[in-house]
């Protein structure tokens, strides 16, 4: 059975706040094909299932930090006077417990294993910088050069990339 959303367009919704791997309400919503108040409400109406490390509010800072880097408000709620909730990958599997569709069960099915490809993929940058690192200790300084620019494009891949636009 194909996925029912690509998972490059789960990932390109995945963002790093507060040390986390988080999403925002928002783009679930629509992942989930509802609006973002009916996902909001099932929230506070089981508040108990959300501690702060699987969903937490956004402060005004980071809200407009990420405003200003990325137009993450679309459409109708474009000025809401509440500011967005960030769910991390626990609090992700937990809205499928207070979101009861077929598509919720699907999609969230879908965000973990994006949450799951990025973490691997996270992994293979750190095995591959460990085996340079290995590889710099055998071989002599006139190396060094070649090892310091692949370093460098490791720690420029490692910074996950928004896509933007289509």
């Amino acid at each position: 059975m194909g996925a029912l959303i690509p998972i490059e367009n789960i990932t390109g919704k995945i963002y790093f706040l507060r040390g986390k791997k988080v999403m925002l309400d928002k783009d679930l919503a629509e992942l989930y094909g509802v609006e973002v108040r009916t996902l909001k409400q099932a929230v506070r109406r089981n508040i108990e299932r959300f501690p702060e490390d699987f969903m937490f509010e956004l402060t005004k800072d980071e809200f407009e930090s990420l405003r200003s880097q990325f137009v993450i408000l679309e459409g109708k709620g474009k000025y809401s006077k509440y500011l967005p909730f960030a769910f991390t990958e626990q609090g992700v599997a937990m809205l499928s417990s207070v979101l009861r569709s077929e598509r919720a069960i699907q999609v969230n099915i879908e965000i973990m294993r994006a949450f799951t490809k990025l973490r691997e993929m996270l992994a293979g940058h750190k095995e591959l910088k460990k085996k340079l690192e290995e590889m710099e200790s055998k071989y002599d300084k006139q190396f060094g050069i070649v090892f310091e620019a692949i370093r460098q494009l490791l720690e420029a891949d490692s910074k996950p990339k928004r896509k933007i636009g289509f």
